[in-house]
């Protein structure tokens, strides 16, 4: 059974043809422009994933110590009572 799809992944002459069609649309002067347009690009999309995981991140943490300062201030107020109930223990 052949396969359905004939065209596959681009070898070594099929790119030499690619790049020479570029360079004959676009020239040879606005091919360096069109590279440092798509790395800023780059540049931009990696800083606001970098930003957005540190968001995450920082959200994340504060979660736990929100979660451990209330579990914390529970411990607290649980001790209290127990210590109230042990004072009014040895009064009676």
């Amino acid at each position: 059974m052949q396969s359905v799809f004939l065209i596959g992944i681009p070898g070594g002459p099929e790119w030499i043809i690619i790049v020479l069609v570029i360079l004959l649309l676009f020239g040879a002067k606005k091919i360096p422009e069109l590279a440092r347009g798509i790395g800023q690009g780059i540049n931009e999309f990696r800083k606001a994933s970098d930003d957005i995981q540190k968001e995450i991140d920082k959200g994340q943490e504060e979660g736990y110590k929100g979660k451990s300062s209330k579990s914390d201030e529970k411990n607290k107020s649980d001790e209290k009572k127990s210590e109230e109930a042990s004072s009014e223990e040895k009064k009676s």
